[in-house]
């Protein structure tokens, strides 16, 4: 074989044709509305917000009901408080008060652009997701998206839903050509637990360079703006 096909052949194998990546706080900009919709449901079973608030904001990415079991005990206390969170949450999106972070649509459409497929995820319940996809129009900018129920229950930062993104898509052969993109430790967690490829923690949500890296972040930047060239400069390497 020359060194030509040889090398043909190594670039196709080092591609990250799968690119999941999370939604509120790495694609999607909230404002802080998840702690605001917390304190609503904290206040609907009669508890104090400000009591929960630093549990809250340690465990963003992980799945809204399993916050809640940790916070109330009870699964009847627990799903109560998440529905009064999913109805505060979308009470707040459909008042227009989310927007996509800067260059978010630009980068998925550019992924996308190059052959890659793109998978959006949450902590959300399905819900709450579509309404926040119909807020920013967009239903149709990929072809599949996923919270926790669509993978069997459990969020981050179990790997459940990046697995399931591999294995509903074959966009992939292997995990390790999976890309992930999330502003959590939990994302990172989860991306790990999957065996991605490419971990990249941003900046532009609730956790900071430090706590990403721990998390097993391969990489940190500055906004999901920049994944794309992330992944060229790797391909390329």
């Amino acid at each position: 074989m020359s060194n030509s096909n040889s090398n043909a052949n190594s670039n196709a194998n080092n591609t990250y044709n799968l690119v999941v990546l999370d939604m509120a706080g790495t694609t999607v900009a909230d404002g802080g509305l998840v702690e605001q919709a917390f304190a609503a449901a904290a206040r609907s079973l009669g508890e104090d917000p400000a009591t929960m608030v630093d549990y809250v904001r340690a465990t963003m990415g992980e799945s809204k009901i399993s916050v809640f079991r940790h916070l109330f005990g009870d699964e009847s206390r627990a799903r109560r408080a998440n529905t009064a969170f999913e109805e505060a949450y979308g009470e707040l999106v459909a008042g227009g008060r989310v927007s996509a972070l800067p260059g978010a649509r630009e980068a998925i459409e550019r992924l996308r652009s190059e052959g890659r497929t793109v998978v959006l995820t949450t902590g959300f319940a399905r819900v709450t997701q579509d309404a926040i996809l119909g807020a920013l129009g967009w239903r149709d900018l990929v072809g599949l998206t996923l919270c926790p129920a669509d993978a069997g229950g459990r969020g981050r930062p179990y790997p459940d839903m990046v697995l399931a993104a591999f294995l509903r898509t074959g966009a992939v052969d292997s995990v390790r050509r999976i890309a992930l993109a999330g502003d959590t430790s939990y994302d990172m967690l989860s991306g790990v637990r999957a065996g991605a490829g490419v971990v990249a923690g941003v900046l532009t949500g609730a956790h900071g360079k430090d706590a990403l890296y721990e998390a097993g972040a391969t990489h940190v930047l500055g906004s999901v703006a920049e994944l794309p060239d992330v992944l060229a400069r790797a391909e390329a390497s």
